[in-house]
């Protein structure tokens, strides 16, 4: 793109990337150090996945993509970004963890051990021969404990960023959340009492693609003309750390 020494920093948050990374633009611009930002958010999951029986369970959901937006300030009403919340639980980051390469795994769980180390000072005791051939590399996911927390967690950020605005659900245009799963989405929606037009779904088609997934359905809800200039839209993930975080 030709962009020559510009400032760039890597948000790392897994399914909520790229709503952490829109709260530092936006900061970024309402402390007037920049004026354009570009958020990218590409994931690419399937070079890091189990593609055997044994992994069927996480790989299935998984899908690659990759969104982009820019951020500019703006003296218009009814434009720019409302509000934003962040939330984070370390208490059950292991239920969906990346355990290797790392030097943490076995201090959380112990039998059956997650990570096989070589007995070494350094080196492989970050990574080892032995996590490979045992399939230690692999994303860890316990399905239904996170499917509890999103159910519990999602709607609450979601209220929290409409009731700090005086806004309650029913004012919203379109909710976007991130694509974990459609009952998840689902769920959310039955508890905020909205219509099937006030959510945006496209896990159907794309699969779970992360972070990347709230701005390609931001993209395609545009196109679709379900987005307009004015509109009141909800950005809201919830993932692995756990996170859980939501912009109006």
């Amino acid at each position: 793109m030709k962009m020559k020494e510009i400032g760039a920093l890597d948000v790392r948050d897994q399914c909520s990337g790229f709503l952490y990374a829109i709260s530092v633009g936006d900061q970024f611009i309402k402390t007037l150090m920049y004026k354009n930002i570009l958020v990218v958010e590409p994931r690419k999951h399937s070079f890091g996945l189990d593609f055997t029986t044994r992994g069927r369970n996480v790989s299935v959901i998984f899908g690659d993509g990759a969104g982009a937006v820019v951020l500019q300030p703006t003296d218009k009403d009814n434009q720019g970004i409302l509000s934003t919340h962040l939330h984070s639980d370390g208490e059950s980051a292991e239920i969906l963890a990346m355990y290797n390469p790392g030097t943490h795994a076995n201090h959380w769980v112990n039998e059956p051990p997650l990570a096989d180390f070589n007995k070494a000072e350094i080196g492989d005791m970050f990574f080892s021969h032995a996590m490979i051939d045992n399939a230690q590399v692999f994303p860890n996911m316990d399905g239904p404990a996170v499917f509890k927390k999103a159910v519990e967690k999602f709607p609450e950020v979601i209220l929290e960023a409409l009731n700090a605005n005086g806004l309650q659900p029913s004012d919203l245009k379109l909710l976007i959340p991130h694509q974990a799963n459609l009952r998840i989405s689902q769920f959310v929606q039955k508890k905020l009492r909205l219509r099937d037009d006030q959510v945006h779904n496209n896990i159907q088609k794309f699969g779970n693609t992360t972070a990347a997934s709230v701005p390609i359905a931001l993209c395609e809800a545009w196109e679709e003309g379900k987005v307009k200039e004015g509109d009141l839209i909800c950005l809201a993930a919830f993932g692995a750390g756990l996170h859980g975080e939501a912009h109006c």
